[in-house]
């Protein structure tokens, strides 16, 4: 169980934008937290995009969160992991921070792809040969953690914070709108949209308790106002969805063992979402690297019916399946757990028209893979054993 406190104070007056959302209730409410579903979401969330090579992003956090989660009824840590060093619970507090408040929203705002920000501004720069202000680590400066598009079209921007202190830490990291405006405050307005495709700003920041302290969790929600730093134009919407399409998709292949097909996909001009076509020697380079990279897609694509094949109902998936023991053994109520069990599959359609493109660099949206749900673009089962 976690707290979660939404302060609807910090919205727009009517009839200004973006109006509160009808899924969220003000104030104060439980909020039960699926802990599979809760990792399952902290792992998709920090498997990369664009990274190429192998990851192990899509399952550390079972190897490493299970034993941080208390028996407690509501979300706490264990003695142990509340008392790592310094940066080691920063870690921890950042991916905790990131991972509730996503979950929480994902059915709320009906979240269809979320992509991380800097990979959005870069992509969508590169796709109408701007080049994007390098971002700063901190502060003003710095995009959004997570920009996401709901079933309806609308997009919304999300900042998020974590910490193992308290309230107050919390109401620090979650910032102030100044002037000078800081914190998430400062950062999480960095994109903005046409309207009607403008959904919510959010900020959120998460409490994380520890077993026997009188200290819960909890999670709050705000959407205080911002300054607009990266603007998309009307005509430029198609760029966005193509950039938030790829990296969705790619996320759902990487997570299914198509590392290939994840790297071109999400970045199909070269090696960075920034790259684009360009002159002389470095188009040269740039051009090798494509076809290089397209070969390997192609051919693990061609082969794409030597992966695990498993139905969901009447849909058909090919993926992967990652059992790795657990380091230490879980007890889950009278039963020791000794190792997981993890699936992955994407659809098998979708599969078949990337394997049937003469080029990955078209736009997504008039593929399949675009016509899913993040849920029903790919799907993660999870199985414990003693």
């Amino acid at each position: 169980m976690l707290q979660v406190h939404v302060d609807q104070s910090t919205w727009p007056t009517p009839p200004d934008l973006p109006a509160f959302p009808a899924t969220f209730a003000a104030g104060s409410a439980p909020f039960t937290l699926n802990i599979p579903g809760f990792l399952l979401t902290i792992g998709y969330l920090t498997t990369p995009s664009h990274a190429s090579g192998v990851s192990l992003s899509e399952f550390w956090a079972w190897v490493r969160y299970l034993h941080a989660i208390a028996a407690d009824p509501d979300l706490r840590l264990t003695p142990a992991f509340a008392d790592l060093d310094a940066h080691q619970k920063t870690i921890l507090s950042d991916d905790f921070g990131m991972g509730a408040p996503v979950f929480w929203l994902l059915d709320r705002l009906q979240i269809a792809a979320i992509v991380d920000g800097r990979y959005f501004i870069d992509r969508v720069a590169a796709s109408i040969g701007a080049t994007a202000a390098k971002p700063a680590k901190r502060g003003p400066g710095k995009s959004p953690d997570f920009v996401a598009r709901d079933i309806h079209g609308v997009w919304h921007v999300l900042e998020c914070k974590g910490t193992q202190g308290n309230s107050t830490t919390r109401k620090k990291q979650l910032g102030d709108i100044g002037p000078p405006q800081t914190g998430a405050v400062a950062q999480k307005r960095t994109i903005s949209f046409p309207a009607g495709h403008t959904g919510q700003r959010l900020a959120s920041g998460l409490v994380i308790g520890v077993a026997g302290s009188t200290q819960a969790s909890s999670l709050r929600i705000i959407d205080p106002p911002g300054d607009e730093k990266f603007v998309i134009e009307q005509n430029q919407l198609d760029l966005a969805d193509d950039a938030i399409e790829r990296a969705a998709l790619a996320r759902s292949l990487r997570l299914a063992g198509f590392g290939a097909s994840a790297s071109i996909v999400s970045t199909p001009w070269g090696q960075r979402p920034q790259d684009r076509p360009t002159r002389g020697r470095a188009e040269q380079v740039r051009q090798a690297i494509v076809r290089e990279k397209t070969a390997r897609a192609s051919q693990e694509l061609a082969d794409r019916s030597r992966r695990l094949p498993f139905a969901v109902g009447s849909d058909q998936f090919r993926g992967r399946e990652v059992t790795f023991d657990l380091p230490v053994v879980l007890d889950v109520g009278s039963q020791q757990i000794r190792a997981v069990h993890v699936r992955y599959g994407v659809r098998e359609e979708v599969l078949d028209d990337l394997a049937a493109r003469a080029s990955f660099d078209e736009p997504l949206r008039t593929s399949a893979a675009s016509a899913r749900l993040i849920g029903e673009r790919m799907k993660v089962s999870v199985s414990l054993s003693s």
